[in-house]
């Protein structure tokens, strides 16, 4: 089975205004968000905390139709399986670091009826996640230390993102952290087709530009990958 590769844009709700997080989601749909990209962060595996499942049913009482992916920064993944798809996610992404038994939770993710991504901190070697990318439908490669929004994009980890891409021509690689339009070139030249954006695109007095802005110098990338081959 042969399929291309998408440019798709997820913004981060996480620096928005949380207090109207329907009415500042919906915004970002109606300008052109691809998918919501929602944090899930448990004050352990990651310092911060911020929200949960019944916050993302609530979210999709509102909005029906939209791809949620909840990014999950949890020490227990396993654990919000069914409550996140009973919220309505399409797609739980959660760490590697703290579980011994990814290829066990994806498989329980898609029984679910949701797609299971496969995410790594800055300090995990890419061959660590490389091992599971048959029983995951994404790579999430963080650019920044998950827990906080607004930090410095590091741009070290495209190495990884380009060994992904060289070796996987189509898997789905997002990236995550500092990503916008000063940073999004590094990400589509190396080969991230998932765009992860935060304070670039909530914060922006135009967020159709932005968003279409970063979907368009993914898509050239993906393109002119495609003509050389």
């Amino acid at each position: 089975m042969s399929r291309s590769l998408k440019a798709l844009i997820g913004p981060s709700i996480l620096n928005s205004d949380l207090s109207k997080l329907f009415e500042e989601s919906q915004k970002l749909l109606d300008n052109g968000a691809d998918y919501l990209h929602l944090d899930v962060m448990d004050g352990h595996f990651v310092p911060n905390l911020t929200f949960g499942h019944p916050i993302v049913k609530c979210l999709r009482n509102h909005i029906k139709d939209a791809f949620f992916e909840t990014h999950m920064m949890v020490s227990r993944p396993e654990q919000w399986i069914v409550p996140m798809a009973e919220a309505g996610v399409n797609q739980y992404t959660f760490h590697i670091e703290p579980v011994t038994n990814v290829e066990e939770i994806c498989r329980k993710i898609k029984e679910h009826g949701m797609k299971a991504g496969v995410a790594i901190k800055p300090g995990t070697p890419v061959e660590e996640v490389e091992e599971y990318i048959s029983v995951a439908d994404m790579v999430l490669i963080m650019t920044v230390e998950p827990g906080f929004g607004g930090q410095k994009f590091m741009e070290d980890q495209m190495t990884k993102v380009q060994y992904l891409r060289q070796n996987y021509p189509i898997l789905n690689i997002e990236v995550d952290g500092g990503v916008g339009p000063t940073t999004i070139d590094c990400c589509a030249n190396a080969g991230a087709n998932m765009i992860v954006s935060g304070t670039a695109v909530t914060g922006s007095k135009d967020q159709m530009a932005t968003i279409k802005l970063l979907r368009d110098t993914v898509q050239t990338a993906i393109d002119k990958l495609k003509n050389t081959k």
